[in-house]
């Protein structure tokens, strides 16, 4: 649909040249990371581009350079906690020029602030480390702020030492009342804050150029967004639910990449040769590449390494738990594409009664709208997608003779548009889904023209606070038609559209290949893990809006019959952020109604309130989101041990109670005090009373 003025951004975009930024300042006592050529050539691209296709058409000036500086300050130091007011003094020098200097490609000053800030990280946590040394009296009469984001920076060291002294006896005091231990627990935090200097030892200038790109595109809109090579990798991995790789999910641990899960199926689980907590030690590419020693690297450029493309072959050199590096081995992979399996849409069956009857609800749980673009690219028949797995899932649930079934969009963030049109086809016959006006304020309609239909009987979808975009635009189709309820809380409100641009393609690939023998690049990754690339922007360029007219921008989708949101609503959504677009409408599109539930939502809604006045776990959830207002409020905790304490005892007495008051609604024992509670399937109770909601409906229909 957007395929002209995706076009249109990449011819408009300028061919890239030698950016000329000034010399770095330098930062004593810091590790002084600087930005590269690259970045500043991506910098002056993004810009051109945000500022010229940008749905939201803003042009660069000072007072956008002003909101740019203070989110990206913020990103830095948001508590407070490192700067001091006179580095803060420094950097206001700048407050007006970042604007000039994104579109120079001139990040230099962005860079310094970083050192200043990474130094004074530091300072704070070295000298956190020289306090272990000394006695702490846990019975005083003090307290620790522990939320300053709304207070002053610090104006001198003498005073920032006070507030980390309290921080470390805070720090302490919590590891004391678990293991009353002080010198076992000096030592546990002595090697928290080791590995925090070695983590920040190890941050480069890709890390700080995307905490800068950040906080310049946020303060555009919340989703126009720049991700470096790395991140983009990433970003696409979640869309698609597929990666190239071994099969094996990694972890940092004591400076070895640690294999913490291996993907069934995958080539690290048929080579029989790996296992959980084995680590790894080195990585060589093909069958006699060099091996690259990784022990004390970042884990995702060793990702980087480990990863590549199916059909390539990796060689790993392995230290099973418990061995010394004398007795590692070596082991050979064909890397394959690889399926995300718990990323997927999956299904369960629930019973529920009703008037005696026993009625069967399928319940599909929806992660994401994802899609496995190049695989269908590539014309493979097979490539997986969020509509077909869960038209799969249809057919399975229609076998098993259910009376109804519920989507499950909680924490579903969205994904790919034609997905959501997709599955929206699935249980509509045909007509518009979607409406969307362009940049230039053209409204054009997508549209369902598939007459066929997985499932024509009754259904419900569940949403909440984290329901976005392509979530919103099913909810909002599904409700517009008539088609199903929508029970949960109010939607995210994200109501605009991203295209995907690939920076390669934009900056050219001449210049690329020059750059990369410059840079010594080697295949798609760098011999230090770091990927090769220019990286991904997703460029905000329409908005969406429902089929009767109205915008799913800030408003999102109000649910037939609501939850009490465990999520802030106040905190978590589109109408929190300063920089969203506005909420507004267009004409309605043409479409028929499959029917109206507005007759009978005040008598589910009756229902749905009388079984939740007995409830244990309604009462339980009201109970959480009141204490979570009060300790949302607090900015202090007490240093005081037996008042922390007993307010720790408090905390747990009142889990327990929730937990037993549950157990005993389900006529299970009660636990006891420290006792571990097995994973329960039946704790989601929303979701269980989703179904038990489209029971009640299945039973009014019914003569």
């Amino acid at each position: 649909m957007f395929k002209k003025l995706y076009m249109m951004a990449i011819l408009g975009a300028s061919v890239a040249c030698h950016a000329t930024p000034g010399a770095p300042i330098k930062v004593a006592g810091s590790k002084n990371i600087e930005p590269d050529e690259q970045q500043a050539i991506v910098c002056k691209e993004v810009t051109e581009m945000i500022t010229n296709y940008n749905y939201k058409k803003i042009k660069l000036n000072d007072s956008i350079s002003t909101v740019i500086y203070k989110r990206y300050l913020k990103a830095l130091d948001e508590n407070h906690n490192y700067l001091l007011a006179s580095d803060v003094k420094d950097f206001d020098q700048y407050k007006t020029q970042l604007d000039d200097d994104l579109q120079n490609g001139e990040l230099n000053h962005v860079f310094y602030m970083f050192n200043v800030y990474q130094k004074r990280y530091n300072e704070r946590i070295k000298y956190s480390l020289e306090q272990l040394g000394k006695n702490y009296d846990f019975n005083q009469q003090e307290s620790f702020m522990f939320d300053r984001e709304e207070q002053p920076w610090f104006s001198t060291a003498s005073d920032l030492n006070k507030f980390w002294d309290k921080r470390v006896k805070y720090d302490l005091l919590n590891l004391n009342l678990a293991t009353p231990d002080i010198n076992k627990d000096k030592e546990i935090l002595k090697k928290r804050y080791e590995n925090l200097i070695t983590q920040s030892d190890k941050l480069n200038n890709q890390d700080v150029f995307q905490i800068f790109m950040d906080a310049f595109t946020e303060s555009i809109d919340p989703h126009t967004n720049y991700f470096n090579p790395s991140n983009a990798a990433q970003f696409n991995i979640q869309m698609s639910k597929t990666l190239e790789g071994i099969g094996a999910s990694l972890q940092f641990e004591n400076d070895y990449i640690t294999i913490k899960a291996i993907v069934k199926g995958g080539p690290a689980e048929r080579s029989k040769q790996l296992m959980v907590d084995d680590r790894i030690i080195g990585v060589a590419q093909g069958k006699t590449g060099e091996f690259q020693d990784i022990i004390g690297w970042r884990i995702d450029n060793a990702i980087n390494l480990i990863r590549g493309p199916k059909g390539t072959v990796v060689r790993l050199k392995i230290l099973s738990k418990g061995k010394t590096a004398t007795n590692a081995k070596i082991v050979e992979m064909m890397r394959e594409k690889i399926v995300v399996e718990d990323q997927l849409a999956s299904k369960e069956i629930r019973t529920y009664d009703q008037n005696g009857k026993k009625l069967k609800i399928g319940i599909i749980t929806v992660p994401g709208f994802y899609l496995d673009y190049k695989a269908y690219q590539a014309g493979d028949k097979n490539y997986r997608s969020v509509s077909r797995d869960v038209k799969v899932i249809l057919d399975s649930l229609k076998a098993q003779k259910v009376d109804g079934v519920v989507l499950d969009l909680r924490q579903n963030g969205g994904g790919s548009l034609p997905e959501a049109i997709q599955l929206t086809g699935l249980f509509i016959k045909t007509g518009p889904v979607v409406q969307v006006r362009d940049i230039k304020n053209r409204i054009e309609q997508d549209t369902d023209d598939d007459p066929s239909i997985a499932w024509t009987g009754p259904m419900a979808v569940i949403v909440d606070r984290f329901s976005a975009s392509a979530s919103e635009i099913f909810a909002a189709a599904i409700q517009d038609y008539g088609r199903g309820l929508i029970v949960g809380t109010q939607t995210y409100g994200k109501g605009t559209v991203q295209s995907a641009i690939d920076l390669d393609r934009v900056i050219g690939n001449s210049f690329s290949n020059l750059l990369a023998n410059v840079k010594g690049k080697s295949g798609n990754v760098k011999t230090d893990g770091q990927p090769v690339g220019y990286g991904q922007i997703n460029l905000t360029i329409a908005k969406f809006y429902r089929i009767n007219g109205s915008s799913t921008q800030h408003k999102g989708v109000v649910p037939d019959i609501q939850f009490p949101s465990a999520i802030p609503l106040d905190k978590y959504g589109e109408d929190t952020e300063p920089s969203a677009l506005p909420f507004d409408m267009i004409p309605k599109s043409s479409y028929a109604t499959y029917g109206s539930f507005t007759a009978v939502i005040p008598q589910l809604k009756t229902q749905h309130d009388t079984r939740m006045q007995s409830n244990v776990n309604y009462k339980n959830l009201l109970e959480d989101i009141a204490e979570y207002k009060k300790r949302d409020a607090e900015k202090t905790v007490t240093l005081n041990e037996p008042a922390l304490k007993k307010q720790h005892e408090e905390d747990d007495a009142k889990s327990l109670a929730h937990d037993n008051a549950r157990r005993a609604a389900l006529g299970l024992k009660p636990l006891a005090k420290g006792e571990k509670q097995a994973k329960d399937k039946d704790a989601d109770f929303l979701k269980i009373e989703a179904g038990q909601i489209l029971t009640d409906y299945i039973g009014l229909k019914k003569p």
